[in-house]
């Protein structure tokens, strides 16, 4: 099958594109810097095409000849991103509808179990992203994740960057609410699954299935990294606050830290499991939390190429503020 991947040099696409090149996939791996492809050992084994989601006739000029989309293009950093999101979605739909592809697949965040008007802008902005490729006609399954773990995942980054820097760790109340993280190995197989999948609209919920308030979490982390850390429960400290100061404490993309930090609020857990049966081989078992985490900590030796590493673990090929230890 030849497939488009939009967003190919993003976390989960740089990892995406080699388990479909093994799959047998034919690839076309879209950038909107074309100069930034040659960093991934992958690069000249697909069509590298730039492309902005905003230029709508480039979007559909990558579509060409195509049979799938997967789309994993978010604009968490922008002024504006709701906006971009939204525009560019109604870009890659319309790509889709006029070469005919068969199918979208599309990874998104979990959706809380609460009113729409009560998510995040961040969750708000994925969900109507999932609507929009949805609505197209085309058969779009959408994988709804919430924290993926790995080195390299910004959620993981926050996590590690975070406790790595803070012996005291000062927790709103707000923070009692649990998260299924879900180890990314587990997400790209599911990613690759979708295209094997029957062609229909619907969402699935990927999660590890070991559910876990936000403290528990860090409190996990911070033993299979060997730290020692204080947690401080504090009431009345306002989402927003948190927001802001985040960003501070870590050396990832300052809206983007903002963004998910303001998700934190709602239990952010699978409604069900039914994506081990319906888009994982058979015999595959999930990754537990623990191991996740020990994989994502592991250095690796730096005589092993990327194509040989394992991807939970640091690549090469992840931005410079990967795995940083902020002091």
């Amino acid at each position: 099958m030849r497939v488009v991947v939009m967003g190919a040099g993003g976390y989960v696409g740089s990892r995406l594109v080699p388990a479909l090149l093994a799959e047998g996939h034919t690839v076309t791996a879209t950038f909107t810097d074309i100069s930034s492809a040659g960093r991934f050992w992958w690069s000249d084994q697909v069509d590298v095409v730039e492309m902005d989601v905003l230029d709508r006739p480039a979007v559909r000029a990558a579509c060409v000849g195509a049979e799938a989309l997967v789309y994993l293009v978010h604009g968490l950093g922008g002024d504006d991103f709701a906006t971009c999101d939204r525009e560019g979605a109604y870009n890659a739909a319309h790509a889709a509808v006029r070469s005919g592809l068969e199918r979208i697949v599309y990874l998104g965040g979990l959706v809380p179990d609460v009113p729409e008007g009560d998510l995040s802008p961040h969750l708000r902005s994925r969900l109507e992203v999932e609507q929009v490729l949805t609505d197209s006609g085309v058969p779009t399954l959408a994988l709804r994740a919430a924290m993926v773990v790995g080195s390299g995942s910004t959620s993981f980054e926050i996590m590690r960057q975070m406790s790595d820097r803070l012996p005291v760790q000062v927790l709103p109340r707000w923070m009692d609410t649990h998260v299924e993280p879900v180890a990314v190995t587990d997400v790209l197989t599911a990613l690759v699954g979708a295209l094997k999948a029957p062609p229909r609209s619907r969402a699935f919920d990927l999660g590890s299935g070991e559910r876990m308030a936000y403290a528990a979490l860090l409190r996990l982390y911070a033993d299979r990294a060997g730290l020692r850390r204080i947690q401080v429960s504090v009431p009345g400290l306002p989402t927003g606050l948190v927001s802001r100061l985040a960003p501070i404490l870590t050396r990832a993309p300052a809206r983007t830290v903002q963004s998910l930090v303001e998700s934190l609020r709602h239990d952010m857990v699978c409604r069900g499991q039914d994506f081990v049966d319906e888009l994982l081989p058979p015999g595959h078992a999930l990754t537990p939390v623990e191991e996740a985490l020990d994989r994502a900590l592991a250095v690796p030796d730096e005589d092993v190429p990327d194509r040989d590493r394992d991807i939970i673990g640091p690549l090469t090929s992840d931005p410079p503020w990967v795995g940083v230890v902020v002091r």
